[in-house]
C-alpha cells in the first residue's frame, strides 16, 4: 500500500497534470535579465502578470560611472506606481496585481558619456487554484489515503518548493552584488595604477632636476689661463 502511494506521488511530480475540469493558463515564471543601457538612452520592458497575485521587482546597477539610473514602474492601465531618480538599486512589490502588461523603464538620459550595466529580477507569487492543489491527491485511492497523512505530504512538498525558489533568488542577488563589487574593484585598480605611475614619473623628474642642480653648484667656473 505504501508503495502504491509512493508511485502515485512520483507520477504526479514527473508527469504533467491531467486536467480536472478546464485547464487553466500556464503559471508565469520568475525572470531575471542583465542588459547594457547606453548613455543618454531609455529602455523599457513589458511583463505580463495575472490578476490578484504579487509581483516583486528588484534592480541593481552593477556597472558604469556613478552606479545610478532612473526607474519607473507603470500598471497595465498606465498608472505610475514607482518613480525613482538616480538610484543604484531598489526593491518594489505590487500586491495585488492587475491582469495585463506591466511596464518597467530604466532611464540613463542624464548621463552623456557613461553607459550602465543594469540587472533586474521579477518574482511572482500567486495562490494556486484549489483544483490544481488537490489534483495530485485524487490519483491515490481513498482507502490508501486513510493510512497516509496526505495533507502533511502536500505541506512538506510545498514548503520545500518555496524554500528552493527563495534560495535561487538569493543566489541570483548575490551574483549581482558580486558583479557590482568586482566592477568597482577593477575601476579602483585602474585609478590606483594610473596615479602610481604618475607619482613615479614625478619622482624621477624631481630626482633628475636635483642632480642637475647639484652639479651646477660644484661646477668649476674659473677662467682657463691663456
Amino acid at each position: 500500500m505504501a508503495a502504491g502511494v509512493a508511485i502515485a506521488l512520483a507520477l504526479w511530480l514527473l508527469l504533467p497534470s491531467v486536467g480536472v475540469g478546464e485547464a487553466g493558463p500556464p503559471p508565469i515564471q520568475d525572470g531575471e535579465f542583465t542588459f547594457l543601457l547606453p548613455a543618454g538612452r531609455k529602455q523599457c520592458f513589458y511583463q505580463s502578470a495575472p490578476a490578484n497575485a504579487s509581483l516583486e521587482t528588484e534592480y541593481q546597477v552593477i556597472g558604469g560611472a556613478g552606479l545610478d539610473v532612473d526607474f519607473t514602474l507603470e500598471s497595465p492601465q498606465g498608472v505610475l506606481l514607482v518613480s525613482e531618480s538616480r538610484k543604484a538599486d531598489g526593491v518594489h512589490t505590487v500586491e495585488p496585481t492587475e491582469a495585463g502588461d506591466y511596464r518597467l523603464c530604466f532611464d540613463n538620459s542624464f548621463s552623456t558619456i557613461s553607459e550602465k550595466l543594469v540587472f533586474f529580477e521579477l518574482i511572482f507569487d500567486s495562490f494556486q487554484d484549489e483544483e490544481e492543489v488537490e489534483g495530485w491527491a485524487e490519483a491515490v485511492e481513498p482507502e490508501e489515503m486513510l493510512d497516509v497523512k496526505m495533507e502533511d505530504i502536500k505541506e512538506s512538498i510545498e514548503t520545500m518548493r518555496t524554500r528552493l525558489e527563495r534560495s535561487i533568488q538569493m543566489l541570483t542577488l548575490l551574483r549581482a552584488f558580486e558583479a557590482r563589487d568586482r566592477n568597482l574593484q577593477e575601476d579602483n585598480l585602474e585609478r590606483v595604477n594610473f596615479w602610481s605611475a604618475a607619482n613615479v614619473a614625478v619622482l624621477l623628474l624631481v630626482a633628475v632636476l636635483q642632480v642637475c642642480t647639484l652639479k651646477g653648484f660644484f661646477h668649476d667656473k674659473r677662467p682657463v689661463p691663456t
